[in-house]
C-alpha cells in the first residue's frame, strides 16, 4: 500500500505493504497465465463526500487506491459507508464532491462506458446477478452484450464455468444450486467479462465453512487484483495483504492486514471484532 491512499485529514495505522497474493500476473478464465503487467493504478477514490436524501452522511472524505499488484480488504462496521462506496464505483450514486477514476478514466458517464466489463463486481446476494432460467445464459449475458457470438461465446462460458468449478452445470437452473454454487455461478458471470479488477461485496455471506474454503481457494488461484468488502476478518487476512478500515464514511486506518487486525484498540473503537481465539499474527 502506498502513502497516497491516506487522506490528509484521517488517522492511519500502518506502513507501506509489499506485494502479496495478487502478484503482478493474472489468470484468464481459461486458466492461462497472462504476461506480467506494468504496475498501474486501477481504482482511485479521492476525498469523496455523499449524503442520502434524508440528510444521512454516508461518505465524509473517503479516499483509497488500488493498484494492479494489490489485493485490498475494505473493512468496517455496518453503516460505515462501504456499500455506498461500492455503489459510487458502479456509478449508481454520484458524490457531492470528490472524484473517482477507474482504470485511469474519470467515472463520469463516459468513464462508466469505457470501463465496461473491466470492473467486475460480485454482489453480496448472488440472486441479484442470476436472473435467467439457466446458469449458462447468466454467464453468457455479459459477453454477448459485448458482441461475442457463436463458438467464441460458448468457449468463454465454458471457460468461466470451469474456472469456478461448475463445469457441466450450464444447463442447471440457478434456483436449484446451493448458496455456494450460486455464488460461484455469479462469479463465473463476472469472470466471463474478463475484468481487470474484482470488487467483492461480502462474498462469504451465508456460506458454510466448506463453501467459504472453496471460494477462498478460487479467489487466490485467480490472481486478479481485488477490492474485498467484508466483515469476515479471517477471510480478509487470508486473501488480502493490505487492508483499510472504514468508519463514519472515511478511511480511519490502513496498512498490512495482520498489523491492522492486531491493533485491538483500533478494532474495538471501530466496532470490529475478531473471532474468539483468532490471532492475526500467527503463522
Amino acid at each position: 500500500m502506498t502513502r497516497d491512499r491516506r487522506h490528509a485529514t484521517r488517522t492511519t495505522t500502518g506502513t507501506t505493504a509489499g506485494t502479496g497474493a495478487a502478484g503482478t500476473s493474472s489468470t484468464d478464465p481459461g486458466g492461462e497465465t497472462a504476461p506480467t503487467r506494468e504496475r498501474r493504478e486501477l481504482l482511485a477514490v479521492d476525498d469523496l463526500w455523499y449524503a442520502y436524501p434524508d440528510g444521512t452522511a454516508a461518505l465524509s472524505g473517503a479516499s483509497l487506491r488500488l493498484r494492479s499488484d494489490e489485493r485490498l480488504a475494505l473493512l468496517g462496521p455496518n453503516g460505515s459507508g462501504k456499500t455506498t462506496l461500492v455503489l459510487h464505483l458502479l456509478g449508481v450514486l454520484r458524490a457531492a464532491s470528490g472524484s473517482i477514476r477507474v482504470l485511469g478514466r474519470p467515472l463520469d458517464s463516459a468513464g462508466i462506458d469505457a470501463a465496461g466489463g473491466r470492473l467486475g463486481v460480485l454482489f453480496q446476494e448472488p440472486r441479484d446477478q442470476l436472473f435467467t432460467a439457466r446458469v449458462r445464459d447468466d454467464v453468457a449475458f455479459g459477453p454477448a452484450n459485448q458482441g461475442l457470438r457463436g463458438d467464441a461465446l460458448d468457449r468463454r462460458v465454458e471457460e468461466a464455468l470451469r474456472t469456478v468449478g461448475l463445469a457441466g452445470a450450464g444447463e442447471r437452473s440457478p434456483a436449484h444450486l446451493s448458496v455456494g454454487e450460486q455464488r460461484r455461478a455469479a462469479l463465473a458471470a463476472v469472470l466471463a467479462m474478463r475484468p481487470e479488477v474484482l470488487v467483492l461485496d461480502e462474498p462469504t455471506a451465508n456460506l458454510d465453512p466448506s463453501g467459504r474454503r472453496d471460494l477462498a481457494r478460487l479467489l487466490i488461484d485467480l490472481r486478479i487484483p481485488l477490492l474485498l468488502v467484508t466483515h469476515d476478518l479471517p477471510f480478509a487476512l487470508e486473501l488480502c495483504p493490505t487492508a483499510c478500515v472504514m468508519d463514519g464514511g472515511r478511511i480511519v486506518a490502513d496498512g498490512p492486514t495482520a498489523t491492522v487486525l492486531g491493533q485491538r484498540e483500533t478494532m474495538r473503537r471501530h466496532r470490529l471484532e475478531l473471532p474468539y481465539g483468532f490471532d492475526p499474527g500467527a503463522g
